[in-house]
């Protein structure tokens, strides 16, 4: 009588790519977060703020939508944003229920320094890198979240 076959040896971390998404994606959005911190917002808020420039004013289920969060969530996110003087909840002219988001003159004031920012942590991880290759990178992940169908932005 034979026992199980041995199971093969396990491959290294190293030699998965997720493994170096993973690790390439924590030192990049560390240094976001924390140059994020230091104009007093978060990732999650900087996400909602650049949400809310693209398409303001937008409605709170438009914006939970685009986030991919909870009803709960996305309105601490705006509760905070409207405590910093960033955004502003508005009723909507077609409705008495429903609330449309706006950026506050402060909020687009930042939005582009932010944006600055998230362009400058681009360039010191990547910049190094041919534009051909920054370029392919950008072109499979994107070809990786249309395959599986991500909807939700990345927030934390």
């Amino acid at each position: 009588m034979t026992g199980p076959s041995p199971l093969p040896a396990p491959s290294p971390l190293e030699a998965h790519l997720g493994f170096w998404l993973r690790h390439v994606s924590n030192h990049v959005s560390a240094r976001f977060q924390s140059l994020l911190a230091a104009e007093g917002v978060t990732v999650t808020e900087w996400v909602a703020l650049r949400t809310l420039w693209a398409d303001t004013p937008t409605t709170h289920a438009g914006l939970i939508q685009t986030l991919g969060m909870t009803k709960g969530a996305a309105s601490k996110v705006v509760s905070r944003l409207e405590e910093k003087g960033l955004a502003a909840r508005q009723r909507a002219d077609t409705s008495a229920r429903e609330q449309q988001l706006a950026l506050t003159p402060a909020g687009r004031a930042l939005v582009p320094r932010l944006a600055a920012l998230a362009d400058a942590n681009d360039a010191f991880f990547f910049g190094h890198l041919p534009a051909e290759v920054q370029a392919g990178w950008m072109q499979s992940l994107q070809a990786l979240v249309q395959h599986h169908q991500w909807q939700d932005l990345p927030t934390d």
